[in-house]
């Protein structure tokens, strides 16, 4: 902004010398009032603006930071689903080399055989219940 040759001060107290055949005093002063308010109200209202302007600014930062957050969460999360998901099968995997293995030896084959269908379908059902978690949580 160009920087200002007289502030509302200095036109009010501006005193203008007469001549002879000079301008009317009076009028030459009721003209510098009201140059005088409309100084001053222009003035007002560029620190309004400028007031705005560093709402606004300070509004386009937040949403900004607000934005690279989402667009951080949205690349993590697939990740946080994959590893998820690994998780999900290498307990499963391990649950039946425990269930597989230990009952083998201490009961007949057909215990055997209803044993880990019931344990399996059990796992499967908590593997479903994680994975409806997991998309709720999305979804959240």
């Amino acid at each position: 902004m160009a920087k200002l040759v007289y502030s509302a001060r200095d036109i009010l107290q501006k005193e203008f010398k007469t001549k002879v055949r000079g301008y009317d005093p009076i009028e030459v002063d009721e003209f510098l009032d009201n140059v005088i308010k409309d100084y001053e109200a222009y003035n007002q209202e560029l620190l309004a603006l400028k007031e705005e302007n560093h709402r606004l600014v300070n509004k386009v930062d937040q949403l900004t930071q607000n934005q690279a957050t989402l667009s951080r969460m949205k690349q993590d999360a697939p990740k946080t689903t994959a590893v998820t998901n690994f998780d999900i099968l290498k307990r499963l995997s391990n649950l039946e080399k425990h269930v597989f293995g230990s009952k083998l030896e201490e009961a007949p084959a057909s215990d055997i055989s209803d044993n880990a269908k019931s344990m399996l379908n059990n796992a499967a059902q908590r593997v479903l219940d994680e994975k409806e978690d997991l998309d709720a949580t999305r979804r959240f």
